[in-house]
């Protein structure tokens, strides 16, 4: 019931993939490095995902259901928290909360929501990008907020109408590993592997819902916003609210992408 996909094989070599496959060295039982719940490889479908960082890799094991067999390549520091969110070592968040940032280029500060976003009656689920302060092209001082143009070049398409999906955006992912939201990532220079556009200082917890629904779609929707559009919504349909506000301002883009290393158009 276990798959090891060829690029798992060529990364583990053929040796380990066929003590897997034979049950040498596969579980007896693991929580799948997506949806967290248990999973046994002699009765339940599995998956085998390396993680590979920098130095370092990590082989976890998932639902076929939630995420198929491949190489996911991710920074050292990503690695790690993958490692603890696999382990169930992650350190809990102090008391005034660990909000997910990134500084691409060394300027911008990213904040990302999660939840669900309906659309012709089927929930989606979504990351809302709002940086913490207007986004200066890179070379330039501002003091205009370039946030919107940059996604757009991109590929990121201007939202016009939120009822309606958003296109694939090529070559980018979200990386999510036990069950948390690690990264999102975007296509590497000169065809390399993929680097982190925004990545989770400490991995940012989901909600079973929202878990449900990308192991139902395999993809994820991102909706972007410059800064003081979206704001913090306490509720999903106030949420909802801000980013149709957003779209009727033209202030919104958006793009569909799939979980890390799936195939996706």
């Amino acid at each position: 019931m276990l798959d090891v996909s060829l690029e798992v094989r060529e990364e583990i070599g053929d040796e380990e993939a066929d003590r897997l496959l034979t049950g040498d060295d596969a579980p007896r039982s693991y929580d799948c490095t997506s949806c967290r719940t248990p999973g046994d490889p002699e009765t339940d479908p599995t998956s085998t995902v390396l993680f590979v960082g920098d130095e370092t890799a990590v082989l976890a094991f998932a639902h076929a259901s939630c995420i198929p067999s491949q190489v996911v390549t991710v920074s050292e520091e990503q690695l790690q928290g993958a490692v603890r969110s696999i382990t169930g070592d992650s350190p809990a968040p102090d008391a005034a909360g660990d909000v997910p940032r990134s500084v691409p280029g060394g300027q911008a500060v990213l904040g990302i929501t999660s939840g669900l976003v309906l659309l012709r009656g089927e929930l989606h689920p979504a990351l809302v990008v709002e940086p913490t302060g207007p986004i200066a092209r890179p070379g330039t001082t501002g003091p205009g907020d370039d946030f919107l143009p940059l996604l757009i070049e991109q590929g990121f398409i201007p939202v016009t109408d939120t009822d309606e999906a958003p296109s694939a955006l090529a070559g980018w992912s979200v990386l999510l590993a036990g069950g948390q939201l690690h990264a999102v990532l975007q296509p590497g220079t000169d065809g390399g592997p993929q680097v982190a556009w925004w990545q989770a200082h400490q991995a940012l917890s989901v909600t079973d819902g929202w878990r449900a629904a990308v192991n139902k779609t395999q993809r994820v929707l991102i909706y972007a916003a410059p800064f003081g559009s979206i704001g913090q919504q306490p509720r999903e349909d106030l949420l909802r609210d801000a980013l149709d506000k957003a779209a009727s301002n033209g202030k919104l883009v958006a793009a569909s992408m799939p979980l890390a290393g799936t195939p996706g158009a």
